[in-house]
């Protein structure tokens, strides 16, 4: 749906709100809204009022900001919560074990979802946050999701165009594909600087045990000034492999 059918309807005009809003925003103006969205500023206004009635959005000083009740609605989110109940003790494992920022993420259409991600007092300084977005190509979690994808999927990834976001980003879809290749073959993808400078992290599938379809991934990220990803491949894989096994063994007592 494009932003001009969404301007016809209410849910629509409420998704545009909220669409409104990106990662980095704390708050936002009602003109600003007004921007964004393109919608009228009469129904913007009378939008936002009703937003936050229901408690999906905050007034502020400065406008509205995403309110709490957002948050409260995507942890009801069945997939990814029942994902991240299983995941969690496993990543804080991989954390203790490494001191590194470990991430999991899900497959949006061409992008990675951060579901979540622990770091310490030196974490990173990765351009991920949980409930955030990266293309699939240039990150390490990305790439594994990317591998173990449907063919239709990383054919549409690979003959599209790669956006650079660094420069070691990798935009030759041959190189690419090479990767994934490797990704698919070893059951671990790496990132060196190809999101951001500075920061190198190695990923790993958690796959489906009963068909083999990618569910999700974990990476763990480092700054290159003193982490190195290879050594701490087989910590990431066996992490991924009890998240799966896991996931596996509740969905066989619940069935």
């Amino acid at each position: 749906m494009t932003s001009a059918d969404q301007a016809q309807t209410v849910i629509g005009k409420v998704m545009l709100i909220l669409h409104s809003f990106t990662v980095d925003d704390h708050d936002l103006t009602l003109a600003e809204i007004v921007r964004r969205s393109g919608l009228h500023k009469a129904t913007a206004h009378r939008l936002a009022g009703e937003l936050v009635a229901a408690r999906l959005l905050d007034r502020t000083e400065n406008g509205y900001r995403l309110s709490g009740g957002l948050f409260e609605l995507g942890m009801r989110a069945s997939v990814e919560r029942g994902l991240l109940e299983i995941a969690m003790p496993f990543l804080q494992d991989l954390y203790q074990r490494t001191r590194e920022t470990v991430h999991l993420g899900v497959l949006d259409g061409h992008e990675v979802v951060y579901v979540a991600k622990i770091g310490g007092h030196r974490q990173a300084s990765a351009p991920s946050r949980t409930g955030g977005r990266m293309p699939l190509h240039c990150t390490g979690i990305g790439k594994a999701l990317l591998a173990h994808a449907d063919p239709t999927l990383r054919h549409d990834v690979l003959s599209g165009p790669l956006a650079r976001l660094s420069p070691r980003t990798i935009v030759a879809p041959g190189l690419l594909a090479a990767q994934l290749d490797a990704a698919r073959e070893t059951g671990v993808a790496y990132e060196f600087e190809e999101s951001t400078r500075g920061i190198a992290c190695v990923a790993a599938p958690i796959l489906d045990v009963g068909t083999n379809d990618v569910v999700a991934a974990i990476s763990v990220t480092g700054p290159l000034s003193r982490y190195r990803p290879e050594p701490h491949a087989d910590a990431v894989r066996a992490a991924a492999g009890g998240i799966a096994s896991t996931l596996h063994r509740r969905r066989a007592l619940q069935g």
